[in-house]
């Protein structure tokens, strides 16, 4: 077992974990074992890449719950696109959290650093999860050691929005995806994610309906709409931990498992045009316009893209139930391109809080005269979630359009055409206030103490969060480029 890279890909996390509290009174020592054991895991991850390119499916066994039923890691193209995400933004959230933590001079930063990796080693056996009780195990674990996390400021406020958090995750994945799960058993023999699915011949056509109300909802962490409200609760956290909610964990584990149900357990032959995965595609969209409508009235800036994400997120769910070849590799692309311009943003809206105590969109007129670097990764970011080239974002958008043709779905191109729209609309004027109005007037010295936007001269964040923000937002530009490479990656995944 010891040999196989599936198991260090769970157990470095774990391991760097236990040495950040052996080292947690020393802080120079706690970051830097921190970004050694992102660094180490971003490599084993990698290195299990050119193989599952080539068509191996290296697994794991841990054990036997019942005969015919393990607890098993198999890593296929999605999820070694998931592992990849969430294994190399940790390298740049770390990074980021160094600058972030310190410029606040935020408590309980070993207990902070802890759970972040705790949090990692249950992504990655999201990702690597052979099987769909194996997922929901770690899934889970992931909702309880992110709780932390949310409640990391110990205020009243955060722990309402725990508790929150805690409760419409918990709920929805015990109340409905487990009973999805012991039914799929049931019905079909195994939990096995296999190529076009399991359920085909096993339930009737009136099951399928309720087996895909079940996972969908039962996936709270996806944020379908009404069970959204987790996510701007959480906003209560530390930027870094919204970064990890929105881009390199949470969020995505939710819709990385709505795509892996609906190619690998129900199968996209099975879901394609059924009454049950047009009402699923009606309820995305209707999620994806609603969230974007919210997102414009939002003063608050990380509210504002927290339910960004919301939208962004049904763009993958719609592509599930659209459930053709481009649409469901469109989605696969959408959880990468996503998760980098997201980060990016919301490394932006942290990079403000620190620097000058602003959290209000109202309140960045000239910012990005102050914090140009800053402002023009924004841009960036904006300009991949909206949609344009050359922007990673652009294409997973082309792949999840092309998908709805193909299904000829014409109604859903539109859709998502009318939500690129309201994007701008949301974001666009956070730039504009940025860049093209004038800086507030000076204030007094008490005031300015206290923070604020007033006064000349560049002021930007710490350097930590600079670097982190610079990374990501070339990130965003440089999956422009690598598109066709994840494209190859996750073709497997349009075969039936």
């Amino acid at each position: 077992m010891m040999e196989n890279p599936l198991f260090w890909s769970l157990a470095i996390p774990l391991i760097g974990s236990l040495a950040i509290v052996a080292v947690g009174r020393n802080a120079n020592l706690r970051e830097t074992a921190t970004l050694i054991t992102a660094v180490a895991l971003f490599l084993t991850v990698a290195g299990i890449t050119p193989d599952v390119f080539g068509g191996a499916r290296p697994s794991l066994v841990f054990g036997t719950i019942f005969p015919g039923l393990d607890l098993f890691l198999k890593v296929e193209p999605l999820g070694m696109l998931f592992g990849l995400v969430a294994s190399g933004l940790w390298i740049v959230n770390s990074l980021y959290s160094i600058g972030y933590m310190r410029g606040n001079n935020e408590r309980n930063q070993t207990r902070f650093y802890f759970f972040f990796a705790i949090s990692l080693a249950s992504a990655i056996g999201v990702a690597f999860a052979g099987n769909m009780l194996t997922l929901f195990v770690f899934y889970e674990i992931l909702t309880i050691c992110t709780y932390p996390l949310v409640t990391h400021s110990g205020t009243e406020e955060a722990v309402k929005s725990g508790r929150v958090y805690l409760g419409i995750l918990m709920s929805t994945s015990i109340g409905l995806l487990l009973l999805g799960i012991i039914w799929t058993w049931n019905a079909a023999g195994t939990l096995d994610f296999t190529p076009g699915g399991i359920l085909k011949g096993k339930v009737s056509d009136g099951l399928i309906g309720v087996l895909l109300f079940l996972y969908m909802y039962g996936i709270g962490k996806a944020a379908l709409m009404p069970i959204h409200r987790w996510l701007p609760a959480a906003m209560v956290a530390p930027t870094p931990v919204s970064a990890l909610l929105h881009a390199v964990a949470v969020v995505k584990a939710g819709v990385f498992t709505v795509l892996k149900v609906i190619i690998y357990i129900f199968g996209i032959d099975l879901v394609n045009g059924t009454s049950a995965s047009l009402l699923l595609a009606g309820i995305a969209a209707a999620t994806l316009l609603i969230a974007s409508v919210v997102a414009m009235r939002k003063d608050n800036l990380k509210a504002r893209l927290a339910y960004s994400t919301i939208s962004q997120l049904s763009y993958i769910i719609l592509g599930a139930a659209i459930a053709t070849g481009a649409s469901v590799v469109g989605g696969g692309m959408h959880i990468v391109m996503h998760a980098f311009g997201k980060i990016t943003l919301f490394f932006c809206a942290g990079a403000i809080y620190t620097a000058h105590h602003l959290t209000l969109v109202s309140e960045l007129n000239g910012i990005g005269r102050k914090m140009p670097v800053t402002m023009i990764a924004f841009v960036v970011g904006a300009l991949s979630i909206i949609g344009l080239p050359p922007m990673g974002g652009s294409l997973s958008k082309w792949h999840l359009m092309l998908g709805a043709a193909e299904g000829e779905q014409f109604i859903f191109i539109a859709v998502w055409m009318l939500s690129s729209i309201l994007s701008v609309a949301y974001l666009m004027p956070i730039v504009v206030r940025a860049f093209f109005r004038p800086l507030p007037a000076p204030q007094s010295v008490g005031a300015a103490a206290a923070g604020g936007a007033g006064g000349g001269g560049i002021e930007e964040a710490p350097l930590f969060c600079l670097i982190a923000i610079v990374i990501s937002a070339a990130g965003t530009f440089a999956l422009f480029f690598a598109a066709g490479d994840i494209g190859q990656l996750l073709a497997p995944l349009a075969k039936p």
